[in-house]
Parts: structure tokens; sequence; C-alpha cells
């Protein structure tokens, strides 16, 4: 026996509501779902955000003690330069730590200590950590304060010398073979580091 056109038109009815009951549900889930990625989204912003803030202050925290170190490196290299030259004969008469060479209203030279007398001067850059790079920096530096000198008529000796809290080896030697003195630390001290045989101090 076939079905009546009431019961198949019933059961198209419940199929349509059924679909709609389906649609409904597909549609809140893919809402909640959507909240649920927006909510995701907005706390990984938030923690990026968090994290890149404690990354710059890491960061400026971590310069500021570099820097501070720095000072402190310098300073105490500062304050044991003169006698450890004057015992090779240089007695210099005059010193003073960040010096800058102006030209033409521009800074074209500093150095962290800049010790001189009536025939030599001594720039010396010092470093944490002296690495290679900062040898060849230093003696570009250098040749820069010559030609300033020169301009002005300055014909006093130029010598150079690089320091470090650390002086690897490999850059004492390298330092040593272009002419300049290399100062370390020594315990609680400062010390000229030992020369070469036959090691003379380049004259600019």
């Amino acid at each position: 026996m076939g079905l009546t056109f009431e019961q198949v038109w019933a059961a198209l009815m419940e199929l349509r509501e059924a679909q709609k009951e389906t649609d409904r549900q597909l549609k809140e889930s893919s809402a909640d779902f959507d909240r649920r990625m927006q909510e995701t989204d907005r706390q990984l912003k938030e923690s990026n955000a968090e994290t890149n803030k404690e990354i710059k202050a890491l960061s400026k925290n971590i310069g500021g003690l570099n820097n501070s170190l720095g000072k402190l490196i310098e300073r105490m290299f500062s304050a044991r330069l003169w006698n450890k030259f004057n015992a090779l004969g240089y007695e210099f008469t005059k010193g003073a730590n960040e010096v800058v060479f102006i030209e033409n209203d521009r800074a074209i030279a500093e150095v962290d200590i800049f010790l001189e007398n009536g025939e030599y001067a001594m720039p010396v850059e010092v470093k944490t950590h002296l690495r290679l790079e900062d040898v060849n920096e230093h003696i570009k530096r250098i040749e820069l304060i010559r030609g300033y000198m020169d301009r002005r008529g300055d014909k006093r000796r130029l010598v150079g010398a690089v320091a470090g809290g650390i002086a690897p080896e490999n850059t004492r030697d390298y330092a040593q073979k272009q002419g300049l003195y290399v100062l370390e630390q020594s315990g609680e001290s400062v010390d000229i580091a030992k020369a070469p045989e036959g090691f003379t101090a380049r004259i600019w």
C-alpha cells in the first residue's frame, strides 16, 4: 500500500524542520568557534605585547649594566696609566677621559683616555672585552687624530694603546704587531702586556 499525500507532506515538513535545526546548530557552532578564535587571538596579542615589553626592559637593563661596567673598567685603567707609561719614559703631564675632537662643528673622533705632554700624545681605547675589530677601529681613530693635529700645526709624536678588561691572546698579539701598546687587567691591578722581542711602538 503506497503512502498518501498527507504522509509524504508530513515527512517533508519533518525533514525541513530537522534541516533547520541542523543549520541553527551549525551557525551556533560556527559563531562559538569564531568567538573562541577571537579570544585566542586577543590573548596571543596580549601575551606577545607583554613578552615584547619584558624583552625591551631586559635589553635596557643589560645595556645599562654593560655601560656601567664599561665606565668602571675605563676609570680603573685611567687611574693606573700614568705610572705605567712614565716607567717607559713618556712622562705624560696631562690626561683626560672621553676626549672629543671637533672640526667644522662635528665630532671626527672620540677617545676614552688621552694622555699627552710636550713631545707625545697617546689616545687609549678601553673595552670591556677587547676584540680584533676594536684594534682596527682604533688605528683608524688614531689616523683621524693625526690629521686633526697636523691641520693645527701640532707636530707631537702620536702613539697608541688599547686596553681590555678581557684581552684575548690573539687580539693582544695582533695589536702589538700593529705597534700598539696593550694594557690588560692583572689581578686587582693594570699592566702593560709584555711585548714580543723587537717590539717598537708605532709613531703616527
